[in-house]
């Protein structure tokens, strides 16, 4: 009896095990059917023309991000003296190192972000009369926020590790550009070299996710007060109000992840990891008589340059995105 019993469990398991296979290639293929390229290239143009115009003000917030005492550190008093110090130093070159792979991590993020996005959110309303609700929008928002971070965390760790290049003259530079950075770190440091920071990265996907969520439920709202439907298209005023306090809503949630991140990914100095991160930021030191070496400030350092800079950004985004999508989809009217 035992035999046929067993030849009996391992044909239920193999069965189950093919029904199930054969659910996820169908979730996939019902997915990939809402897959939009359309969507791909509006994120990526407004993903690449806020980081065009606003480079500078991401330089100077990864340098504030990464201001830990160090004395071979340059030392700012302010977010303008810091442009200006970079300016009469490097010209406006300084201002832009690091622009080639933050247009390349900014605009395929941006552009993965969407089409990974748009196409859950399509999939998840397949067959169904209602809206999304909230918490719908925030877990689309974070899986695709997922999807787009595995494809371009290497991009991120080759920007910060060249805007963090403080030396002025460019034959003692460590890296000569963006396919140098990315030979130089995978040849010393491996596979984990390029994806630093990619767990703090995962918890900046609640970033983007409470971000959308936001976005989502005050275009629904805008749409509703003026009796129309819900996906109905906004003036460029509304869109950019709608984005600017979406993304100060996420950033005053999420933002100490962000110095977590740039730190980890930073080549002047060595974490063991997350914990070591927060905890020489935040844990008082019993060799400095309990004297606090940041504190809580120490999370949010850059906040300032990074709300200058992300505000119009997000803003620019999300204009470009939503025109640029329903002009290619043939929605423009």
């Amino acid at each position: 009896m035992t035999a046929p019993i067993s030849r009996q469990r391992r044909a239920a398991v193999a069965a189950d095990t093919t029904s199930s296979s054969f659910s996820i290639t169908s979730s996939l293929l019902r997915l990939f059917k809402h897959i939009k390229y359309e969507n791909l290239a509006a994120g990526l143009s407004g993903g690449v023309i806020s980081t065009l115009v606003l480079h500078p003000l991401d330089l100077v917030k990864i340098r504030f991000a990464v201001s830990d005492g160090l004395k071979m550190r340059p030392q700012y008093d302010g977010m303008m003296h810091c442009m200006k110090t970079i300016w009469k130093l490097e010209g406006i070159r300084g201002l832009y190192q690091g622009v080639t792979p933050n247009i390349w991590g900014a605009g395929a993020s941006w552009g993965l972000y969407f089409l990974f996005y748009n196409a859950i959110k399509a999939y998840k309303k397949e067959g169904r009369q209602t809206e999304l609700s909230a918490a719908e929008h925030l877990v689309s928002a974070a899986e695709a926020g997922i999807l787009a971070l595995c494809l371009t965390n290497p991009v991120w760790v080759t920007k910060t590790r060249l805007v963090l290049q403080y030396n002025a003259d460019p034959s003692r530079k460590h890296y000569k550009g963006m396919m140098d950075a990315l030979v130089k770190i995978y040849r010393h440091e491996g596979i984990p070299g390029l994806y630093r920071g990619f767990l703090p990265g995962l918890v900046g996907t609640s970033h983007a996710a409470l971000q959308f969520m936001t976005y989502e439920g005050l275009k629904r709202e805008q749409n509703t007060h003026k009796k129309m439907p819900s996906d109905s298209l906004l003036s460029p005023l509304e869109y950019i109000t709608i984005a600017a306090i979406s993304k100060i809503f996420a950033v005053a949630m999420t933002y100490p992840y962000q110095v977590v991140r740039a730190r980890l990914q930073d080549q002047h100095n060595n974490y063991s990891g997350i914990v070591d991160v927060m905890s020489r930021t935040w844990i008082m030191s019993v060799l400095d008589f309990l004297y606090s070496n940041e504190g809580i400030e120490g999370f949010y350092k850059g906040m300032v340059p990074n709300l200058v800079r992300v505000i119009p950004a997000c803003c620019i985004t999300f204009l470009v995105f939503e025109n640029v999508s329903r002009l290619l989809l043939g929605e423009y009217h």
